[in-house]
């Protein structure tokens, strides 16, 4: 019994240090586990990591909704992760620092939709796309004006800007111009189906026209309801062999001199004797491209033009943003000769 007793305050500073030993090394694999599988990003929000982005340039984009950025450089090395893939990355509130960077390390990025509108240009296009994309306006200008491409595709570096057709397009942010283009393209193609190329077919056409007379319809009229009958009317002046006589090529031709800037709000008689292809004024048929990127239900009143026998057309003072439509000239110069009381009444000169 006596060394029973002796042994008792022994025995029981042993199974107080064990569990002691055993609560700190608890307390801590929490405080590791916690480093590296608890809550590290504080809300919901996009990383864009960039291709020349270092380790170090991630902890500065992060530091902003980061609990602790320096145990994010700790549990990277920690797993010999240095190098993050560039991406436009989803982050959402209570991930943690281990699944951040083996997001990171493997270059799991989510897509994102990349939309343009009807551009001018080829440049005004590529400003706009560089807006949603890593890739620069420039290295896209020269990707879509590649020569091997253009040749091989049977563009110029003017009709190439007919290829894009104004819509919504899944993209990692890190697509490439070649990729970009590429995918573009294959969407045009889509795009000019069976149907669509059995329309331009009958109308006696070739693709590259009906973009030409869609811009020029885009341009005309912003109403979707207008569209195929203006493309009736223009088709009416083809099939005569009339000159188009379309003011959206005319102001093309001002901007082509003044810049891309210059304001035109109303052609002016001078305008009509400029020496350009562009001038359908000047001259009959289609003019040599596109004048602005066509959207759909542009190409689509075209390819879907009214029968009718307009020839002639102006502004509606009546009901803005409508056009006027006449059979013959003394009727058109009634409605031409009301809108342009109208436009001295609003003081509109250029």
């Amino acid at each position: 019994m006596l060394l029973t007793k002796k042994s008792n305050p022994l025995r029981k500073k042993i199974i107080y240090s064990i569990a002691a030993f055993l609560l700190i090394i608890g307390i801590i694999g929490f405080n590791y586990y916690q480093k590296i599988f608890g809550k590290a990003i504080t809300k919901d929000t996009l990383l864009f990591i960039n291709s020349n982005d270092r380790l170090e340039d991630v902890k500065n984009k992060i530091a902003e909704f980061s609990n602790n950025t320096e145990i994010f450089l700790w549990i990277a090395a920690k797993k010999s992760f240095s190098k993050p893939k560039p991406g436009r990355y989803i982050l959402k509130e209570g991930m943690s620092n281990n699944y951040l960077i083996n997001m990171l390390r493997s270059g799991r990025q989510t897509p994102l939709k990349v939309s343009f509108n009807n551009q001018d240009t080829l440049e005004k296009l590529a400003g706009r796309i560089a807006q949603q994309i890593e890739a620069d306006s420039i290295s896209l200008i020269d990707t879509f004006r590649e020569q091997s491409f253009l040749s091989k595709n049977n563009f110029t570096t003017k009709s190439v800007l007919g290829m894009f057709i104004p819509d919504s397009y899944e993209f990692y942010w890190t697509v490439s111009p070649e990729e970009f283009r590429t995918k573009v393209f294959a969407s045009y193609k889509r795009f000019w189906n069976k149907s669509r190329l059995e329309k331009t077919k009958k109308l006696n056409l070739s693709v590259a026209e009906v973009i030409t007379l869609a811009s020029i319809v885009q341009k005309e009229t912003a109403q979707q309801t207008e569209r195929p009958i203006v493309a009736g009317l223009y088709l009416n002046r083809l099939k005569k062999g009339w000159p188009l006589q379309a003011d959206p090529t005319i102001i093309y031709c001002v901007k082509e001199i003044k810049g891309q800037a210059y304001h035109v709000k109303r052609v002016l008689t001078a305008d009509l004797a400029i020496k350009s292809p562009y001038n359908t004024y000047k001259n009959k048929g289609l003019p040599p491209t596109l004048i602005a990127m066509p959207d759909i239900s542009a190409i689509d009143g075209v390819l879907n033009a009214q029968k009718h026998k307009y020839f002639y057309m102006c502004a509606n003072v009546d009901k803005i943003g409508y056009h006027s439509f006449a059979k013959s000239l003394i009727q058109h110069n009634k409605n031409a000769a009301k809108y342009h009381q109208w436009m001295n009444k609003q003081r509109i000169n250029r």
